[in-house]
């Protein structure tokens, strides 16, 4: 299997299709591909991963969209697999760089995508329905659409034809058998595109390490049931916002049960609003009511659908684990079903949002003890199938951490497929596919890109070095005034600390009074050297007295 190397590439030649991950490739999160053929781009999904403990304050990190920034002109299309925000949720970012660009989607995913980009002000895009089985043409690119079955509706997979070969992308996807809208992943046109020679497979990898085939959505339902049946208090159900089959199967149990269900969350109520307008949600008359409407009903009356399944720390369930949640109080004896898989990087948010319900007498459901959730993603005996189906010619594994894209490549050859046809590479590596066969030439940088409020772009690494150490190791300030002529402190240093509790610095006080004499003595004479007396002598005391590394911002003004 091949690995990054990590130079410039070399200048695309005429009629080389040149294939750059932008996201979604050693992260599960902001997943983007560029396509690029004689000078024109494709792109394949938009979106963002959310940050994690070592992110403070960051809101969103979206993909490499820097690395396009020039050539947004010669963007064709931008071709959308399904509508869950770590595949759409960068996409107003991209289009307020350029709004006329033709995004191309199922009709799901351009109505989810519709409400976000009202949220950003974008007006008048160019949204295209696609549908599976269509073909489009977006310059140089002739695509083809195929239908997957994945945890929302109207997933798709895309097949690329282009002069320089050909290209399949899967998206997300797995291979339910009996799914609860009755939409397979349809094979039989993986089988017909297999035979037309696929050049390069780009493969979802998320469940890549795991063996056999994926769970069937159907088999959760008595798992399900049983929560709902031993239930006798208020029932909190915590899921994605955009799963419409978990939301439809909570819907279908809440009849079953008798319990009226109301959305809380912004994101929830949206999107199972537009899942019910298109007829993808049924929803029985008298079902639902609004949050408003929940104190006419006994606790027991009542299931709660809310967002929060992955500890986000404004979500509603998190609201309600800190006791903050203006509305819905939990109570000892009440039960909360978390309904979703935990992405990678969020065991601890959600393990502290599992402890505050915890504290607060609930009774918490989790996919860790009960079957209350089943994967969107096809696990190692569904890839290998789908392998074997296509004998693509070159494998270049997406979507997953390097962990997981490693062991979809072991699997691609297991299949047959010669190793070094098998091109394992992460965010920014570049394929260049010509005459069947499918080289990394290069990398580009396709690093993170943080969104801080109304912030995009303006946060880099060192500014968020900058916050882990003052939420972790605390602050301290040093303030003086020393006269050059005649070698004394005019005034301090005055040294004051934030994170360190009750700490006396008068010892550190002296010692630095003591440090920029003998530096203005031995010749020092501008005050930025001053200054860095003074951080060196501190940072030795703390880290000596406290073992702490804290952020020491020293001010020395000279006269």
């Amino acid at each position: 299997m091949a690995s990054t190397i990590l130079h410039t590439p070399r200048k695309l030649a005429d009629d080389t299709l040149r294939v750059i991950p932008l996201g979604g490739l050693g992260d599960v999160g902001r997943n983007m591909a560029s396509l690029e053929i004689n000078g024109q781009l494709l792109l394949i999904d938009c979106g963002v991963l959310f940050p994690e403990d070592d992110h403070p304050g960051v809101d969103l990190i979206l993909p490499g969209l820097d690395a396009i920034t020039d050539r947004l002109d010669d963007v064709q299309g931008l071709v959308l697999t399904h509508g869950h925000e770590d595949h759409i949720g960068a996409v107003p970012y991209l289009l307020r760089r350029r709004p006329d660009i033709p995004v191309f989607g199922s009709r799901l995913t351009l109505a989810l995508l519709e409400g976000k980009l009202r949220e950003h002000r974008i007006r008048n895009p160019d949204l295209r329905v696609v549908a599976e089985g269509q073909r489009i043409t977006a310059g140089a690119f002739d695509c083809e659409f195929i239908a997957v079955n994945h945890s929302i509706p109207d997933a798709l997979a895309v097949f690329v034809r282009t002069k320089g070969g050909t290209l399949l992308h899967t998206g997300d996807f797995k291979m339910d058998q009996l799914p609860l809208d009755g939409r397979i992943t349809d094979l039989r046109s993986f089988a017909r595109l297999g035979a037309e020679g696929v050049d390069l497979f780009l493969v979802d990898s998320t469940n890549a390490e795991v063996p056999g085939f994926t769970t069937a959505e159907r088999d959760i339902a008595p798992s399900m049931e049983r929560v709902f049946a031993t239930s006798t208090q208020k029932l909190v159900v915590a899921c994605f916002a955009s799963h419409v089959h978990r939301v439809q199967q909570v819907m279908d149990a809440a009849v079953k049960y008798g319990r009226k269900v109301v959305y809380v969350g912004r994101s929830m109520m949206r999107n199972m609003g537009v899942a019910r307008d298109l007829g993808y949600l049924h929803v029985p008359e008298d079902t639902l009511i609004d949050l408003k409407q929940i104190d006419n009903y006994r606790d027991d009356q009542v299931v709660i659908i809310s967002t929060g399944s992955q500890g986000e720390p404004l979500s509603a369930l998190a609201r309600m684990a800190n006791h903050e949640h203006p509305v819905i109080k939990l109570a000892p004896g009440d039960t909360v079903l978390l309904a979703s898989s935990l992405i990678p990087g969020n065991e601890n948010s959600v393990g502290r949002v599992i402890n505050g319900l915890t504290r607060l007498g609930a009774n918490v459901v989790h996919k860790g003890n009960a079957m209350v959730h089943v994967s969107g993603h096809a696990s190692a005996g569904e890839l290998l199938y789908v392998y074997n189906i296509l004998r693509p010619r070159n494998v270049m594994p997406v979507h997953g951490e390097v962990r997981h894209l490693v062991a979809n490549g072991a699997l691609a050859i297991k299949t047959g497929i010669a190793p070094e046809r098998v091109i394992i590479t992460e965010d920014g590596g570049v394929v260049d596919l010509a005459r069947g066969q499918a080289k990394l030439v290069g990398k580009i940088d396709a690093s993170y890109i943080f969104v801080d409020g109304s912030a995009v772009g303006d946060i880099s690494e060192s500014e968020l070095t900058d916050r882990k150490i003052l939420g972790e190791e605390g602050f301290i300030s040093v303030v003086a005034a020393v006269n050059l002529h005649d070698g004394t402190i005019v005034t301090g240093p005055d040294i004051t600390g934030r994170g360190f509790g009750e700490v006396d610095f008068h010892d550190i006080t002296d010692e630095v009074r003591r440090a920029l004499l003998n530096a203005v003595a031995e010749g020092a004479d501008d005050g930025y050297r001053l200054q860095q007396v003074v951080r060196r002598t501190v940072g030795r005391w703390v880290s000596k007295t406290h073992g702490r590394r804290p952020m020491i911002v020293p001010v020395v003004i000279t006269v």
